[in-house]
């Protein structure tokens, strides 16, 4: 399957209609467990009164750009992409509400070493889609400050489904696979977390799965969306709040913390 025709779909819609932005982050958080995951543990490991160096590596949409921008008072931003759309959308942005801490960088991560250090590295769905993902990590390494602390958020081996998305160069990553890489690259793992356990899984079927399948059957369903989450999202919040809080033994996402 591809995602990504409709994922520019998204940004151009956000981009012609900045006012929509906001709408559109807010309704990332809600169907998107993983956001959950990481934000949590951004939140663990930085008061949000710390002046924060952020690289945002893979940034994507820049909804994490946005999260810390807004979380952190005093945070410096750097947002990097290899899709220039996006990284130039979300620029427009940045400076039509004033963000002067913000910089963007259309680049390869298995080249682009930047200048800055950075206190908080994050790359989120992203090392499945890169061939040499050890030299990337590599990369993150020689950029992140003493103390600092780097968020990886990944399919598992776990994860069938994304064995079938055109986009990644591997389905996922396996506890030892992901940790071993980490060290060769000079990293300390922190913590290790399996995501989309039992109730996320279950949760990503009711929020995702189900409603984009019917989508694919006809584009009509589009009008019964609203009507079918109204229906049915506090269960699916309630189920993704327990993947959340509770201790996954198993799960088709990990989320693991180094330094």
């Amino acid at each position: 399957m591809q995602y990504d025709p409709l994922k520019d779909k998204f940004a151009g819609i956000i981009d012609n209609f900045p006012f929509l932005r906001k709408f559109f982050y807010a309704l990332l958080d809600m169907l998107l467990l993983r956001q959950w995951y990481v934000k949590k543990a951004i939140k663990k490991y930085f008061p949000r009164n710390r002046p924060i160096n952020f690289y945002d590596a893979g940034a994507g949409y820049g909804q994490y750009s946005y999260f810390v921008l807004k979380y952190f008072p005093q945070a410096k931003v750097q947002a990097v992409d290899l899709k220039t759309d996006y990284m130039a959308s979300f620029s427009r942005y940045a400076r039509l509400v004033g963000w002067q801490d913000f910089r963007v960088q259309q680049a390869d991560l298995t080249d682009y070493i930047p200048k800055a250090r950075f206190d908080l590295i994050i790359a989120i769905d992203i090392l499945e889609h890169i061939e040499e993902d050890e030299k990337v990590l590599q990369n993150f390494r020689k950029v992140l400050a003493a103390g600092g602390k780097l968020i990886i958020s990944s399919p598992s081996n776990l994860d069938d489904s994304a064995k079938f998305v055109e986009e990644h160069v591997r389905p996922g990553y396996d506890k030892d696979e992901i940790i071993s890489k980490l060290q060769n690259a000079g990293f300390k793992l922190v913590s290790f977390d399996y995501s989309y356990g039992r109730f996320g899984h279950l949760a990503w079927l009711m929020i995702l799965r189900f409603p984009l399948s019917l989508l694919g059957i006809s584009k009509t369903f589009w009008l019964l969306l609203p009507v079918y989450y109204l229906i049915f999202y506090p269960a699916t919040a309630l189920f993704m709040w327990l993947d959340l809080i509770g201790k996954n033994k198993i799960g088709t996402g990990i989320v693991v913390v180094a330094e």
